[in-house]
């Protein structure tokens, strides 16, 4: 039986991971104006949504319906910019959280190719 990434990871580390990514976001003034002032709150979203993203339960769908990426982040200018600031802070998150072998490296290119269909403008 073939395990899901989010098996392979486990919650706690892909926790550990998305604080990790958050505490960067924060100090990083490319992007920190993107997200409400609640980093917490955002957090714990980032975490329902990557363990549903990953094979894990779909906590995420359970408490705010179908995640709808591309139309929930209309409101917020994305350009080329704004996604590779992200990319870059979720790149180090995921180095620094050191998943196990290959495991990094696919969820970093699961997410480079969400982020690439978030953008939304090219100014």
């Amino acid at each position: 039986m073939t395990q899901t990434p989010y098996e392979i990871i486990g919650q706690d580390a892909l926790n550990e991971m998305i604080d990790h990514f958050y505490k960067l976001v924060k100090n990083d003034d490319r992007i920190n104006h993107l997200f409400p002032g609640d980093f917490q709150e955002t957090s714990r979203k980032q975490k329902q949504f990557l363990t549903q993203f990953l094979g894990g339960p779909n906590l995420y769908s359970e408490e705010h319906g179908h995640p709808m990426l591309k139309k929930r982040h209309l409101s917020f200018i994305i350009t080329s910019f704004e996604r590779d600031a992200w990319l870059e802070n979720m790149y180090i998150a995921i180095q620094h959280a050191n998943f196990p072998l290959g495991v990094g490296d696919y969820l970093y290119e699961r997410l480079r190719l969400t982020a690439n269909h978030m953008v939304n403008s090219e100014n």
